[in-house]
Parts: structure tokens; sequence; C-alpha cells
């Protein structure tokens, strides 16, 4: 079962949106047919010219019709009517009679102006910034507002009703403002589409539908710049721009006709899923169906009370403009979400459909993606108890560097000016002379301790010093091939350090080797540790803790470790970690 979002349920079609689709039409018909008895009443009419202006007006004010049928909540059907009956009044220019006329000449650019607010408002009939508001503002005031100054000065022949006086000059300064100013509007509108669907694919029908608004937007501003500027050609260029504005419209009834014939694609998909596909193929077989490419998955995780990705990670559903989310549930239970369009939120019965279909698969992919949530946060919890047990190590480290140690130290000095202020005595300064050693002793081993805790030289010098000082103390030769650039990640070298560590020791207690070599190498955001020894072999990769408690600390990082170690023919020690 799918379910829209609350903030999302479309509202249901009401009786009363006949009361404003009907008179809608009975007055775009009359219009509209009006505009052809004016123009047949006329001396040698334009045929093309008025052919060009029912074929801008029929087509739109037919799509508003269906559109405001269709999905009365949505503002994009009666903004539709309304640019098919400006572009039916603008025929009015064609009578003889003054007052249809007039309404004609009031009406001729406003097509223009309400086709930019059509685009920007696609398709869900709303202007998404203030921005888009403004652009349209500045259309409605150019086409709308400059017209009637320019009627009242005479701008149009021959003379209308609401002409006051004739100002040649001033209509022509008038004029140019007005086509500028619509121009810039077309322009800018025309740059907003071709961001709004930059970087995600879209549904097919929606990109057709965008980019005959774009093109139609580019012939509108070509026609202005034209009649601004009086270049030639202006009488062909705008019966293209009749002709693309007229074109819009008609995809947009295709588009509509593509989505309910998307509804067959159902049983498409319901064969596709008896062949139990892979989630990732889901994913696939659900956009395919809902001819939506942008469309993705989310998966409820009730413990966790968040929605996630196939590979458990957090999801966080859309709620904008562009995008919405429709709910899925199985058995009374929530399962999962789907990640679509805004458009296709109008073809509620096709989402239900879709989603009843594939509720099943929808229910074993959700598994899957609480499988993998509960492992990446059991890598997390590894990862923290690691950082945590290392931040420990420092602590300690820091502890007996600054209390034990320097408390040996301090007595093994006091001893030394206690032996000055006392008498010569061979005995008693064989006596000092011992408990002296045994306080270095005892430092010595202390150090060695706060080493295996922490190594202070990784954390004060890096990780290529902190292996030469290993190889340095190894009781064996070590050869070293170190290439290390900079400083790594904190958690990257220590782990580092302890897998060499780790195994130079293991080297010296177990190898019998007469050699080792130790190797450092940072390639494409990985570091490569090798330690290899040219010992007996047959090491225990099972039973020893050591080489566990790295394996642990390595993969808790995502890398891995491995050990080769084949009887008689040494052993090798291998650690891949992400470093980038």
């Amino acid at each position: 079962m799918a379910t829209a979002m609350p903030s999302h349920v479309a509202a249901p079609e009401s009786p009363r949106v006949w009361w404003g689709v009907v008179p809608a039409a009975a007055l775009a018909a009359a219009a509209a047919a009006a505009s052809v008895a004016f123009a047949l009443a006329a001396g040698n009419p334009d045929v093309l010219q008025v052919f060009l202006l029912e074929w801008v007006g029929v087509p739109y004010i037919v799509a508003g019709l269906v559109a405001w049928w269709r999905r009365p909540q949505s503002g994009l059907g009666p903004l539709l009517v309304a640019g098919g009956l400006a572009s039916a009044f603008s025929g009015w220019q064609l009578a003889d009679s003054a007052g249809a006329y007039t309404v004609g000449a009031a009406f001729d650019i406003v097509p223009a102006a309400l086709f930019l607010h059509v685009c920007l408002a696609f398709p869900d009939g709303r202007l998404r910034s203030r921005f888009e508001g403004a652009l349209v503002g500045v259309a409605y005031a150019a086409a709308i507002g400059l017209q009637v100054v320019k009627m009242t000065l005479g701008g149009v022949d021959p003379a209308n009703l609401i002409e006051v006086s004739r100002q040649a000059g001033v209509v022509a300064a008038v004029e140019d403002v007005q086509l500028l100013m619509l121009t810039a509007a077309c322009l800018a509108g025309l740059v907003v589409l071709v961001r709004r669907r930059h970087g995600r694919p879209g549904r097919r029908s929606l990109g057709i539908v965008i980019t005959s608004f774009e093109v139609a937007l580019v012939m509108i501003a070509l026609l202005f710049t034209m009649a601004t500027f009086d270049w030639p050609g202006f009488h062909e260029v705008q019966r293209v721009t009749l002709f693309m504005m007229g074109l819009a419209p008609i995809v947009f009834l295709v588009g509509l006709l593509d989505a309910r014939l998307a509804r067959s694609s159902i049983g498409d998909l319901i064969l596709e899923l008896r062949r139990e596909p892979a989630a990732p193929d889901l994913r696939k077989a659900l956009a395919n169906a809902l001819r939506d490419p942008s469309l993705d998955l989310a998966y409820w995780l009730p413990d966790f009370q968040t929605y996630v990705d196939l590979h458990g990670r957090p999801v966080k559903l859309p709620d904008d403009p562009d995008r919405t989310a429709t709910l899925i549930e199985r058995n009374g239970r929530h399962v999962a979400a789907l990640l679509h369009d805004r458009a296709l939120g109008d073809e509620r019965q096709l989402l239900e459909a879709a989603g009843a279909a594939a509720g099943m698969s929808l229910e074993n992919a959700r598994l899957q993606a609480e499988l993998r949530a509960r492992v990446e946060e059991l890598s997390g919890s590894r990862a923290r108890l690691i950082d945590a047990g290392q931040r420990e190590r420092q602590r300690l480290e820091r502890n007996l560097h600054d209390g034990a140690q320097q408390r040996l130290i301090a007595l093994s000095l006091r001893l030394s000016m206690l032996e000055k202020r006392l008498p010569a005595d061979a005995a008693l300064k064989q006596e000092l002379d011992t408990a002296r050693h045994e306080i270095a002793l005892s430092l010595e081993e202390l150090r060695d301790v706060a080493r295996g805790i922490h190594p202070a030289v990784l954390s004060g010098h890096g990780l290529t010093v902190a292996i030469e000082s290993l190889a340095a103390r190894a009781p064996l030769p070590v050869r070293l091939a170190l290439d290390v650039p900079g400083r790594l990640p904190e958690r990257v070298e220590v782990a580092a350090y302890y897998v060499v560590s780790e195994g130079l020791a293991n080297v010296a207690k177990h190898a019998r080797a007469a050699s080792a070599t130790v190797s450092l190498d940072q390639q494409r955001g990985r570091l490569l540790v090798e330690v290899v020894d040219d010992g007996v072999g047959g090491a225990d990769t099972e039973g020893g803790s050591g080489l566990r408690g790295l394996a642990d600390r390595v993969e808790a990082l995502e890398g891995h470790l491995r050990v080769w170690t084949p009887r008689g023919g040494g052993t090798r020690v291998q650690a891949e970690i992400p470093c980038a």
C-alpha cells in the first residue's frame, strides 16, 4: 500500500471544480470563436495569422481544462486556460469594432507574460522563489501596464477607446523599455529552467515539456529583440514563435497521456518482480515502471527510528519544490518510502499500484538494509571502542611519564646527592650503585611499558620516525622501505604502528629469523603496511590474541589484515588501511 506523506496528501476531487471548469470552457470557446469571426469579417484577413493565433489559444485552453479537471488542487490548469484566453482576446485586434479592437490591443503581449508564468509554475502551478515571482511581476508590468500607457498615448493603430493623445516619441521609448523588460524576463526564466533540471535525471515526459518551454522562451526573446532594434525577418520569426508557443501545451497533453499509459507498465513490473530482483534492480524496475529515472528508495528501520538506503546509511526524506516521498506499507506496517519527482505525486493510483506490486520485494530489501545498518552500527561501535581504548592508553602513558618515571628519576638523583654527603665507604658505595642500577632497570621497564601502551614518539614525530625507532630496538637486522610523504590521521598511524610492533615482536619471539623487512607504501588513498621475515614460518594465526587484536584494529578502520606463513618459507603480515 502506498501513502503520501501527511503534508502532501492530495485533496480529493470535488464536484465544485465543475463550477470553474464549465464557465472557463464556455468563455474560452466564445473568445476563440469571436476572434475567428472578427478576422473573417475583416477585409482580406491574414489566414496564416488567424490560424497561428488559434494554434496558440486553443491548445492552451484544452490543456488547461484537462489539467484543471484532473488536478483541481493545482493552479496550473487555470493558468493555462488564462494563457489561452489571453491569446484568443489578442486576436480581437483584427476586428473592425473599436471596442473589440481595444480589448485585443490590451491583450497584445499578455500571452508572452502568461507563457513565462506557465513555464516557471510548471508542473504544480506554484512559483518556487521570490526571484521567480519578481520575474513574473516584471513581465506582467511590461505586458499590461506599459501596454496601457502605449494605448493612452496613441501607440497602436487604428485609434482605440482609451487613447488620450498621440505622443509618438514617448510611445517609441515606452515600447523599447517594454520589449527589453520582457526579453530580459524571458532569458532569466530560461536560466531558471535550465538550472532547475540540472544535476539529476527527471521524468521523460516532464523533460520534453520543459525543453519545449525553453525553446519557446528563446524564440520570444529573439522576437522582442528584433522588434526593439527593427531587424529584418520579424514576421517570419513571429510565426515560428507562435508555432512554438502553441506546441508546448500539446506536448503537455502528450505527457498526460504518457502518464496514463504508464499504468500499463505495472504489468511489466509484476513480471519483473517474479524474478525476485536484487535490491539495486528493484529500484531500477520501479523507476522504469513509474517513468522517473530520479526515483530512489528509503527503507524504514523501526528499531533505529530512521530511514536508510540500501547500504544502511541514514536518509532524510525530501520535502522541497522538486521532490517528495510516498510511504509504502505492507500488512499494516510501514516498510519503505519512494523518493520521487514531485510531479509524480499527482499519479496517486499509479503510485499505489507500484507500491502494492513491490510490497514483498521492498520488505525483503528493507531486511537487507536493516542488516547492513546493523553491520554499520557494529563497525561504528568497534571503531568507537578502539578510539576510547586509544585515549585511555594515551592517558596511562602520560600518567606513567609524568608520575612513576619522574619519581624514579628524582629518586636516582637524590641517591647521587646522598652519596656525595656520606663518608667514603666502599661497601656503602656498592650498595648505592646497586640501588641506582635497579632504579635504571625499573625506569627502562616502565618506558617499555609506556611505549607498549602508547608510543609517545608516534604522536610527537610521526609514523616514519616511530617505525625507525622500533627497527632500532629490534634484536635482529630490519630493512626499512618507508614511503609516507607526510602525517596521516592518528587512527591510521596508531594502527600501522601496532602492526609493525606486533609483527617485529613475533619475529623476535617465534620466527628464528636472520632478518626482517618493514615497508610502508601510501597510494590511491590507502596505506599498505608489510612485515616480512626469513624465518621458519608456520605462525599460529588463529590461537594467538596478538594477530586477532591487530585484525580488529585494522578492520575497525575498514581495512584488511592478511597473513601468509608457509612452513619453512617465512611469514608475511600485510595490512591495507584507508587513509584518505
